[in-house]
């Protein structure tokens, strides 16, 4: 078996971490920078950087922050809000990313994915799916979950392996922030409908919502932001009781 990974996110808004509820009422989370190193140094597997406003604001992502981060962690980096092109990545690799992750623009250019797989390697290419329950059907969001597409998430994150997407990062919109728990049914028909890692993000607020999260829902990687930014759960002691549950985990250095 894969171990699982466990991942904090940094949302990132004028150059602070924030986090909401539902993708809305954000609050001051602290210095990204700052948190970064904690979480390396805690044992995080990966860290993800998400500059939330960036396409809303039609900007780049911030390549400075990005830089300071990358300098400060020995781990896993992925780097996503406002990637339009392939000098967009190239930009942020060459300023530390190992990843990057993408949304708005795979769902408006799809052929995105297909170009950024060829020239950097499915492994660079992470595509990030923010999805609500909306009349009976999970239906793809985009810009920061403003905006609603006519894309059907199962059927959408197939699309994305076939154009070459290395991994799938999945957001219920409808449990983000909750802390009730992850979208496990969700979660696990995307983990049985695409044969890519899938990161799984919204809602953790419990140590068994990741046991819940890994086991019912199949996923390869369990995210979460608010747990860890307020120091609800420390990522030592969920690795701990994860492998007290059976779960296995990456080693970290």
């Amino acid at each position: 078996m894969l171990t699982k990974r466990i991942i904090p996110c940094l949302d990132i808004k004028d150059g602070r971490t924030v986090k909401g509820t539902n993708f809305v009422n954000l609050r001051d989370a602290g210095d990204p920078v700052a948190l970064a190193a904690i979480y390396a140094e805690e044992g995080a597997d990966e860290l993800v950087f998400l500059d939330i406003t960036a396409t809303v604001d039609e900007r780049k992502t911030l390549i400075e922050l990005v830089r300071n981060v990358a300098h400060t962690i020995n781990i896993p980096f992925t780097v996503g809000g406002g990637i339009s092109s392939v000098a967009d990545v190239s930009a942020l690799l060459n300023a530390g990313a190992d990843k990057i992750s993408i949304n708005s623009s795979a769902v408006r250019n799809p052929d995105l994915i297909n170009q950024l797989a060829l020239e950097f390697g499915s492994q660079c290419v992470v595509v990030a799916i923010d999805t609500r329950f909306v009349n009976g059907e999970h239906i793809v969001h985009t810009h920061g979950g403003r905006k609603p597409t006519e894309l059907r998430t199962i059927a959408w994150a197939r699309e994305l392996e076939n154009r070459g997407a290395g991994e799938i990062l999945l957001t219920s919109m409808d449990t983000d922030g909750t802390k009730a728990g992850f979208a496990l049914e969700l979660t696990a028909q995307i983990s049985g409908a695409a044969n890519i890692p899938v990161i799984a993000s919204g809602g953790a607020g419990t140590m068994d919502h990741f046991v819940d999260v890994f086991t019912t829902g199949k996923a390869d990687a369990g995210l979460a932001a608010s747990i860890f930014h307020f120091k609800e759960i420390g990522i030592p002691d969920l690795k701990g009781y994860l492998r007290e549950k059976g779960i296995e985990m990456r080693i970290t250095s």
